[in-house]
């Protein structure tokens, strides 16, 4: 579903619950953000999501991690530790029972690596196969990360290459290489857990995470969020391998189209930057990276720890005032960019 028309599908929401009534619901549909947070006592608030889609890769134990991985992400992304999830799955009757196992042995072992639990679930017939989870956090709401946190002067930086709504087209399609499936595998199933403990370390109060709203759509919420703007530089920002080639091929989900049309207007790009780069920012993700916002005076030392952790993290554009997302055809200056470790990656290179 388009960001236009989830707008319009939630509006009725937001008059039949209104914040006035509810004071310990500190983010819901009033002020949208990555997930539903309720402040239990003066310390503590409860972090909660769901999210589920259809299979994107052919290994059914593949799909469920990375649709676990996916769900926790927004849990991630608000600073919170997931501890509770529960299972939501539709699966065709005819559909063996070991390609269910597969699916959910996935996401279990994916939600004990994140260090927490599955306590159930719910399963309905459906003529297409669907998984994911509802999963539940516990953060210090002092501390909490939101779209809104950012400030003028922060440093952007991502922690997952873009590609993977390419990718996983072309892998649909079957035009995908093996390699490049698997390196969009293993990054898609990658917890956020640990970007998002550093992240929390240095005091970071602004991120997101990159899904389908792809990384401009993504970026332009917490540009609107926290009254300013973003400048990303193209050349700093990690791609997977195969994505340009699969760009070329016309490879992109449905939503990276809706993506260019919701938020299209408002983003400026060089007059170098072709159509198949531009489109790559706005290619529809699934689990993808946190969008962190950081003070500048800490990345060095964030980016150490990022080292030291083996996080990854790459510096991609600031936050500066005004409104709206810039991208360049430059890289970012005065920052080191964090290549020696991006094996197997692509960064563009604008003429």
């Amino acid at each position: 579903m388009s960001a236009e028309a989830l707008a319009h599908v939630l509006r009725p929401l937001q008059n039949l619950f209104r914040a006035t009534d509810y004071p310990d619901l500190l983010i819901g549909l009033g002020v949208p953000d990555d997930a539903a947070v309720w402040r239990l006592d003066d310390e503590r608030a409860l972090v909660i999501t769901t999210d589920f889609f259809a299979p994107i890769v052919d290994d059914p134990y593949d799909y469920g991690a990375i649709a676990a991985a996916n769900a926790l992400s927004d849990v991630y992304a608000m600073g919170a530790k997931p501890f509770l999830t529960l299972n939501i799955a539709g699966m065709p009757g005819n559909l063996p029972g070991e390609i269910v196992s597969e699916i959910i042995r996935g996401g279990a072992e994916k939600i004990k690596e994140a260090g927490a639990v599955v306590a159930g679930g719910h399963t309905v017939q459906d003529d297409e196969p669907k998984f994911g989870l509802v999963a539940v956090g516990m953060c210090n709401y002092d501390r909490m990360m939101t779209k809104g946190g950012g400030k003028s002067g922060d440093v952007l930086v991502l922690s997952k290459p873009i590609g993977t709504g390419v990718t996983s087209t072309a892998l649909k399609r079957g035009t995908a290489d093996a390699d490049d499936i698997k390196q969009a595998v293993d990054w898609m199933a990658r917890l956020n857990g640990p970007a998002a403990d550093l992240a929390l370390e240095f005091g970071v109060r602004g991120a997101t995470d990159i899904t389908g709203f792809s990384l401009l759509g993504h970026g332009m919420e917490m540009a609107d969020a926290s009254g300013g703007a973003l400048r990303l530089h193209l050349p700093s920002i990690p791609f997977l391998a195969g994505a340009r080639r699969y760009a070329e091929g016309g490879n992109f989900p449905g939503g990276s189209a809706d993506n260019q049309l919701y938020f299209g207007e408002r983003v400026r790009f060089s007059d170098t930057i072709d159509e198949y780069n531009q489109m790559l920012l706005f290619d529809a993700q699934t689990s993808g990276g946190l969008l962190l916002s950081i003070e500048e005076r800490k990345l060095d030392a964030f980016l150490q720890r990022c080292r030291e952790e083996s996080v990854y993290a790459w510096p991609i554009g600031r936050v500066e005032d005004g409104a709206g997302i810039t991208v360049l055809d430059q890289p970012i200056q005065g920052i080191a960019a964090w290549k020696s470790q991006d094996s197997g990656l692509w960064f563009p290179q604008v003429p």
